[in-house]
């Protein structure tokens, strides 16, 4: 177990992805590889190491899942286009300084169309529905600059019908509250300019309950803590109902968002997501002694960097991206961050 954040292995790590295809596991995710490019990008940017994964390369993979049927990206060349897979593209290419590449006209036309008349957005034409695509369809027009063609008071009015009792919000309206239904509600509200829409007092006071003794965070009261979670923005396609990384980084994003990171225990939380690491491999894992993924590599690294950590890069915990990007583009919301340590 280390007590430091092992940035030259988890570099390593990332950059050893993509030597794996002869490994059955390589293509029973091909439905997440948009996703895994974005999570890989995202974490090598905030470690200061963006050079680590070659840039051509990666521009030409996002380029090669564009569903021309569609007019948006899908997760892998020949998938479906889907709103998870174009937003990761969107951010992919941003990053990249490569957004030139898309025909921006026809992906805005793509999303508007997945917008119920409850002001829920599906995230394909095969209609699931879920806050989750609906902060995917808001942060992907508000990157792209066409927010203003989005019906705002219909999706604010969603998303309220998605606020419980307890201050929280649910994957759809009368769903339980959980965090990583938060950080899209909240993060979505935050792009709108409409925070007043949240009962924040009662919010941060659930979201501070996550905190558990060992220092982790859990999604929803009763369950044990995690570095992150699965069914948010950047994997929406599975459950996992027990304690992980990326939790940290759905209970810290809404809680930077909403100016209230210091009512969590800082120090414990960033012991916890450390001894998550892999030491001999690199990668962070869901929970100590399980084996790492990009996914909660990316998500205990982003939940590092707003604990304040050093040497990490500021993130953006709006749009999940490096602050310098997002400030480049004029997009920065009033979130607050710890302070960034020397040491």
């Amino acid at each position: 177990m280390s007590t430091s954040l092992l940035i030259p292995l988890h570099v390593a790590y990332i950059r050893a992805l993509g030597n794996s295809k002869d490994e059955l596991s390589y293509h029973l995710s091909a439905h997440l590889r948009m996703n895994a490019v974005y999570w890989g990008l995202t974490a090598l940017c905030i470690m200061d190491h963006k050079d680590a994964l070659d840039r051509d390369e990666m521009v030409d993979f996002v380029m090669s899942c564009w569903d021309e049927e569609a007019g948006a990206f899908g997760a892998h060349p020949d998938h479906d286009a889907h709103l998870l897979s174009t937003l990761s593209a969107i951010q992919i290419l941003l990053m990249q300084d490569a957004l030139d590449r898309v025909d921006v006209d026809r992906v805005v036309k793509f999303i508007l169309s997945l917008q119920q008349p409850s002001g829920i957005f599906a995230g394909d034409a095969f209609g699931e529905t879920d806050t989750r695509f609906l902060y995917c369809a808001v942060s992907a027009l508000s990157l792209l600059g066409r927010l203003h063609e989005l019906d705002v008071e219909k999706t604010v009015e969603y998303i309220q019908r998605c606020r419980n009792f307890d201050g929280g919000f649910g994957a759809i309206a009368g769903a339980e509250s959980h965090a990583a239904q938060v950080f899209v509600c909240v993060a979505a509200l935050a792009i709108l300019d409409r925070l007043e829409e949240i009962d924040q007092p009662a919010l941060c006071w659930w979201l501070s309950e996550r905190q558990l003794p060992n220092g982790g965070l859990n999604g929803r009261p009763e369950k044990l803590e995690d570095v992150s979670f699965r069914t948010t923005i950047c994997s929406a396609v599975s459950i996992i109902p027990l304690f992980q990384v990326c939790y940290s980084f759905w209970v810290l994003s809404a809680l930077s968002i909403l100016g209230k990171l210091t009512w969590i225990d800082a120090s414990k939380l960033e012991a916890f997501i450390l001894s998550a690491q892999e030491t001999e491999s690199g990668g962070i894992a869901d929970r100590p002694g399980d084996v790492p993924d990009v996914f909660h590599t990316l998500f205990g690294i982003a939940g590092l960097s707003l604990l304040g950590y050093p040497a990490l890069m500021d993130l953006d915990p709006v749009y999940c991206m490096p602050a310098s990007i997002v400030e480049n583009v004029g997009l920065r919301k009033g979130w607050k961050a710890l302070q960034r340590r020397t040491s």
